[in-house]
């Protein structure tokens, strides 16, 4: 199976976004390399191609709250993140 590497920067925060956080520890964004199979690869570039508001990073940011959230974390910030996807498509 072919892998192709996702590298993910973000180089600005709005700052309303950043006002909801208590500290600058928490608004602090690393960059993010992952091999992910073909199929899942393809199937978000297709996503994003017909879905003009959600763009690379948002998806994997979406993506990695959903699986904590569901998983058991307790961290507000993944809750908030979670929720604002859900009510926000």
């Amino acid at each position: 199976m072919e892998f192709n590497q996702i590298e993910t920067r973000i180089d600005e925060i709005k700052s309303d976004e950043a006002s909801c956080y208590e500290n600058e520890l928490d608004v602090m964004f690393i960059s993010l390399e992952a091999e992910v199979p073909e199929a899942l690869y393809v199937g978000m570039k297709d996503f994003i191609s017909g879905n003009n508001n959600w763009d690379q990073s948002k998806l994997i940011s979406s993506a990695i709250a959903n699986f904590l959230f569901q998983n058991g974390s307790d961290d507000r910030a993944v809750t908030e993140k979670y929720l604002n996807d859900i009510f926000n498509l």
